[in-house]
């Protein structure tokens, strides 16, 4: 039985309660979340930990109004992250009446918990490192972005931009079907492939030899020097890899230093510098 009725005029919007912890316990203590994502966590925290609840439940165990639960499970609902299961009457606590609606996360909605597979994957390559040295480390770092962009086709001898733009662009939709949520844009006489988000940020700032196996790859497949410009484990806001276009006839090899590319690269730098801010 409560100790006292919740005031109506309760916010909704943030579910800011009296209490003290950020998330449901045991003993059905309170929860302070001081705002609109905190709440959210601190719902998906008791599904994790109790469900199926009760929007009812949540209200009570978290000490937010049932308007504002209705409004997150809502959403939840709309992007597949919980499911609703109807318990029946004899099951629920709620004596007669229409049978308790009762929610649970998906795969979806428990994808976006947090996982330990950073550290675990950094524990891996550590470990690689350990037994096979910095060349097994290389090797695997080489394999996975083979893998990544294996349906790609090189770019062919005197090809022309266009060709070359069109690699570009499919090295970023296989890297977008990887995760990386990749595009290219053009940048005056050159195309840079931007990669949005990596998913392996944490493991390669201690391991950069993932970030040097996608250039060198992207060198090999658009048949050209690519440079990296800027890199999400750097600290940078999304990794670009500037191509430049208006190449000479023929494929050049990783040492050749093209003509022309200087003020090209210049001009893309800065341009990435100013996206960064």
């Amino acid at each position: 039985m409560k100790s006292q009725t919740r005031s109506s005029t309760a916010p909704e919007d943030t579910g800011i309660a009296v209490g003290a912890g950020a998330a449901a316990s045991e003993g059905g203590a309170t929860a302070v979340v001081a705002g609109d994502g905190q709440t959210r966590s601190a719902v998906v925290a008791l599904l994790v930990e109790r469900g199926p609840v009760t929007a009812a439940e949540i209200s009570d165990h978290l000490q937010i109004s049932g308007p504002g639960v209705r409004r997150h499970l809502d959403a939840m609902l709309a992007a597949g992250e919980v499911v609703a299961v109807t318990t029946s009457a004899r099951h629920s606590q709620r004596g007669r009446g229409r049978p308790a609606r009762r929610f649970q996360l998906t795969a979806a909605g428990r994808a976006k918990l947090r996982h330990a597979y950073d550290d675990l994957a950094g524990a891996a390559m550590r470990r690689l490192r350990d037994l096979g040295g910095e060349q097994a480390v290389r090797d695997f770092a080489a394999d996975r972005i083979e893998a990544i962009v294996a349906g790609v086709e090189p770019v062919p001898r005197g090809a022309g931009d266009d060709v070359l733009v069109a690699t570009a662009e499919q090295i970023a939709d296989s890297l977008t079907t990887a995760g990386f949520s990749a595009n290219t844009r053009r940048v005056g006489a050159g195309v840079q492939i931007c990669q949005h988000h990596c998913p392996v940020a944490h493991v390669a700032a201690d391991f950069p030899e993932l970030c040097e196996a996608e250039t060198a790859r992207f060198t090999e497949l658009l048949g050209t020097h690519v440079q990296r410009l800027a890199t999400i484990a750097n600290g940078d806001c999304a990794c670009t890899t500037h191509v430049p276009l208006s190449a000479p006839t023929g494929r050049r090899s990783d040492h050749d230093s093209p003509s022309g590319t200087d003020a090209q690269l210049a001009s893309a730098s800065a341009t990435t510098r100013e996206d960064s801010r």
